[in-house]
């Protein structure tokens, strides 16, 4: 059981950054692969990110394409989200979700273990 936590959120005005992380508990940290998700209010959540094991290869949703940067640090169990040129439609819960499963990275389904969420509000 791989426990999730994410943390690094908050509200911020548009144009800004937030950097998220992503802790597990997981010593096999390494071997999974790592997404961020987000769900705005009222909406289904979401693909943003993802990183394969070694963080070698990286995916992103076509909306954050430029403006957000995924990263992992395997010896601290911890995956990154850096968040630059915030707008106001990137406010959400994110999530960070953890896989071993081999298909498409944007695939909630194939995502086996999820953090708690937290919450990014953009200002305009």
């Amino acid at each position: 059981q791989v426990q999730l936590v994410e943390s690094g959120g908050g509200l911020v005005q548009a144009g800004g950054s937030l950097r998220l992380s992503c802790a597990a508990s997981e010593s096999t940290f390494s071997s999974y692969a790592m997404g961020w998700f987000r769900q705005a209010t009222g909406k289904e959540r979401e693909f943003v990110a993802a990183i394969n094991w070694s963080g070698a290869s990286t995916y992103y949703a076509d909306s954050v394409k430029g403006r957000f940067t995924i990263s992992r640090d395997n010896a601290k169990n911890t995956v990154y989200l850096q968040m630059n040129g915030l707008e106001p439609e990137d406010t959400a819960v994110y999530y960070c979700a953890a896989r071993k499963r081999q298909g498409d990275y944007a695939r909630l389904t194939l995502y086996d273990y999820w953090g708690q969420g937290t919450q990014v509000t953009v200002s305009s």
